[in-house]
């Protein structure tokens, strides 16, 4: 096996080992003890990658983002100049949102209680900013394909996009009764703002 092969699946094994105990134990309670026992790696093998569990959560924030990104691209390349296989690709996660069990909102939350030290305040600017990025990028798309109207204000609305979805991860943790505005109320936000 070749170092990188070796290195992608050491990666891996850390990210998938990380968010089944995240999902188990809640961000808070996940020690690089859990991690490395549950994942049969060494000290030595994590701490070659990354230098706390902190930083193993950042990673699950981008590979987050780049899942849904990757499924999002090969929509669009298999659908035939449609909005609705690219959305309906995006929107699909969006019951997550309200989940507080979710992985990537525990970890949210977490990195919240944490700011002010500057490595997390980065991986919280990088995961917004990147948020931002792939939801103009995907409206762009769109737009690009003829099926989203040019009118619509890319760099607004994909921001808009993010607070909302942000806004959702939060209220989960919160203890609010009935809430009006659920995930499926965001899928239809998204499919007037950008229909043609």
């Amino acid at each position: 096996m070749k170092q990188e092969e070796r290195r992608q699946q050491t990666i891996q094994l850390l990210l998938t080992t990380t968010k089944e105990l995240i999902r188990e134990k809640g961000c808070d309670s996940v020690t690089m003890k859990d991690i490395m026992d549950r994942s049969g790696l060494s000290k030595g093998a994590i701490f070659h990658y990354v230098k706390s569990k902190d930083e193993i959560y950042a990673w699950v924030l981008q590979e987050s983002l780049e899942d849904i990104d990757q499924r999002f691209q090969n929509r669009v390349k298999q659908s035939k100049k449609e909005l609705e296989g690219p959305l309906g690709e995006l929107t699909k996660g969006l019951p997550l949102l309200n989940n507080p069990r979710n992985e990537i909102n525990q970890i949210l939350v977490y990195l919240l209680s944490k700011t002010g030290r500057p490595e997390i305040d980065e991986v919280l600017k990088q995961f917004y900013n990147q948020s931002v990025f792939f939801s103009r990028q995907w409206i762009k798309a769109g737009q690009d394909h003829g099926v989203i109207p040019a009118d619509v204000d890319t760099q607004k609305m994909g921001e808009l996009f993010v607070l909302i979805a942000l806004g959702l991860r939060m209220r989960s943790f919160l203890p609010v009764g009935d809430a009006s505005f659920q995930d499926v109320d965001f899928a239809t936000l998204m499919r007037k703002i950008l229909s043609p």
